[in-house]
């Protein structure tokens, strides 16, 4: 899974304001317009109120804004994959909502199943999965869930939104061959 999307901004999407290093600003996934093209938005924490999606929103999270390092490329951070969608997520200054929880859920799993991240076992409270990002080590706890089918067509809706709808099989058979043209066999 791999999305373009812009790098996080420098003001307030609602108010204007630049944002100041360790100001807390909410960062929406978002499906606009009639190419259902993500963006991202990014609203101070404090002027959520006044915020109002242009679209549906995929996934949102919460963290301090970091500016960015003089002589860093902006570039990079334009492609959002999985993997680095997961980071987010899972850094500890991001803030759980129940769709980011889930997102988190899934996302695990399937970096798991891709050898990204390790399975480390639970905490010590037995409520969180530890994993252990196999690149930098960095451990990641990611709240324990139960996997059921409800999940499972929750995390299809946020990623629909995020990647587009699954293409529907198709739902009808091609004809027979027509057998009338054909010569019947000879008999012995």
């Amino acid at each position: 899974m791999e999305l373009s999307l812009q790098p996080v901004a420098n003001t307030c999407q609602v108010s204007g304001e630049p944002f100041a290093a360790g100001a807390r600003v909410a960062s929406h996934l978002i499906q606009v317009g009639p190419t259902l093209e993500i963006v991202r938005c990014d609203v101070l924490e404090q002027h959520l109120n006044g915020f109002t999606p242009p679209g549906k929103v995929a996934c949102r999270w919460v963290q301090p804004f970091r500016p960015r390092r003089a002589g860093e490329n902006p570039d990079r951070a334009l492609k959002l994959t999985a993997e680095s969608l997961f980071v987010t997520l899972a850094d500890p200054t991001t803030e759980p909502t129940p769709e980011n929880t889930r997102l988190l859920q899934f996302l695990a799993l399937m970096l798991e199943r891709k050898k990204v991240l390790r399975p480390r076992g639970r905490s010590a409270d037995g409520l969180r999965l530890r994993y252990e990002h196999a690149r930098s080590k960095v451990v990641f706890e990611v709240p324990a869930g139960e996997l059921t089918a409800e999940f499972f067509v929750a995390v299809q809706e946020q990623l629909s939104v995020l990647v587009g709808a699954p293409k529907a099989p198709a739902t009808t058979l091609p004809a027979p061959p027509d057998l009338s043209a054909t010569p019947a066999p000879k008999g012995n």
